[in-house]
C-alpha cells in the first residue's frame, strides 16, 4: 500500500496571457518544488482550477505531470465527480495515465448521508487499482464527514489508504480520528495552506498537501518534526506562518499563489482563468511589502 506522508505540493495550472494551459511553467514548478524537496504532487486538486479545465486539457496536465515526476515521488490525481460512475472512468483514466494514486470527495446530491458516500467509495475501489485519499473539505463538497463515517471509510474501503483532512479546526479533528481508530493504519494529510500544519503534526497528521507557493517552508517544518525537533518545527512555522495566512486569502487565494510563483520565476503568467478575482493595486502592494520583510529577515526562498 502506498505511504503518504510528508509534504504533497497540489500543483497550479499556469496559463499563458492567451489563456491556454502552460505546460511547461507546470514542469517549471515540479523541478523548484522537487529542488525544494517535496515528496509527491497532486495534481488536478481543487486550487489547481481544474472546474475551468477541459477534460483534454485535464488529460494533458496528467501526462505533463507523470512524465516530469518521472517516478522519482508519487503523484495523485483529483478525479472528484457529482456522479460515481464519472468518478470512476476518471479514476481510471489517471491511473492508465500514471498517477500513483487518486483523491476523491464525496458527490454533490440532495440529502447525501454515510451510506451513500461509502458506497460511492467502494464502487471506486472496486473499479480501480491504485489506492484512494479521502478527501475532507466540506466548504468545497457540501459534506461534512464526521471522524466515525471517516473511519468507516478507511476500515470498509480496501483502498483507501489516506485523508486529506480540511474541515476546520483541523487539529480537533485530527485528533479526535487518532483517538478512534484504535490502531487501523492510513494516513491523515493537512491542507489549508500549510496554516495550521504545525498543530496538525502535534495531533496526530503525518503531513500536508497543500498547494502552498513555498514548500520549503513546509517541508522544513515537517524535517523537523519528524526529526524529533518540535522546538525548531515551531520556529520555522511561526516565523512563516503569517506569509501562509496571507496567501490563504479566500477568494483571491489562487491569484496570490501565482503572483508569488511569478516573483519566484516558475511560472511565466501569474493569469486566473475566468471567472477569477484578479489582484487588485492593494493587495499587490501589501505582498510586496511582506516579501520584502521577509527578503530582511533572510528568508532564502524569496
Amino acid at each position: 500500500m502506498l505511504k503518504l506522508e510528508g509534504v504533497l505540493s497540489v500543483l497550479p495550472t499556469p496559463f499563458t496571457t492567451e489563456g491556454e494551459v502552460d505546460l511547461q511553467s507546470l514542469r517549471n514548478v515540479i523541478r523548484m518544488f522537487l529542488k525544494a524537496g517535496v515528496n509527491g504532487f497532486t495534481a488536478l486538486g481543487v486550487t489547481s482550477e481544474t472546474n475551468k479545465l477541459t477534460d483534454s486539457e485535464k488529460k494533458r496536465v496528467i501526462e505533463t505531470v507523470v512524465d516530469e515526476v518521472h517516478g522519482r515521488v508519487p503523484v495523485v490525481v483529483g478525479t472528484t465527480a457529482e456522479g460515481t460512475q464519472t468518478c470512476v472512468e476518471s479514476s481510471r483514466l489517471a491511473a492508465e495515465l500514471g498517477a500513483s494514486a487518486v483523491m476523491v470527495s464525496p458527490p454533490r446530491m440532495i440529502k447525501l448521508n454515510s451510506d451513500a458516500v461509502v458506497r460511492h467509495y467502494k464502487t471506486l475501489a472496486d473499479a480501480v487499482n491504485i489506492p484512494i485519499v479521502v478527501q475532507d473539505y466540506p466548504i468545497i463538497s457540501g459534506y461534512a464527514m464526521e471522524p466515525a463515517l471517516l473511519l468507516r471509510i478507511v476500515r470498509e474501503v480496501s483502498k483507501a489508504s489516506a485523508i486529506k483532512l480540511e474541515d476546520a479546526p483541523t487539529p480537533l479533528k485530527i485528533s479526535r480520528l487518532r483517538a478512534l481508530a484504535e490502531g487501523t493504519p492510513f494516513a491523515i494529510l493537512g491542507g489549508l495552506g500549510g496554516m495550521y500544519l504545525l498543530e496538525e503534526l502535534l495531533a496526530g497528521a503525518d503531513g500536508a498537501m497543500t498547494g502552498f507557493s513555498i514548500p520549503e517552508i513546509l517541508v522544513e517544518v515537517v524535517r523537523e518534526f519528524h526529526a524529533g525537533n518540535p522546538e525548531k518545527a515551531k520556529d520555522v512555522f511561526y516565523r512563516y506562518v503569517g506569509i501562509m495566512r496571507f496567501e490563504f486569502q479566500e477568494g483571491i487565494g489562487m491569484a496570490i499563489r501565482k503572483e508569488i510563483l511569478r516573483k519566484r520565476g516558475a511560472i511565466a503568467n501569474a493569469a486566473i482563468r475566468d471567472p477569477g478575482t484578479k489582484l487588485d493595486a492593494s493587495t499587490l502592494q501589501s505582498l510586496e511589502a511582506l516579501l520584502a520583510w521577509y527578503r530582511k529577515e533572510g528568508c532564502p526562498w524569496i
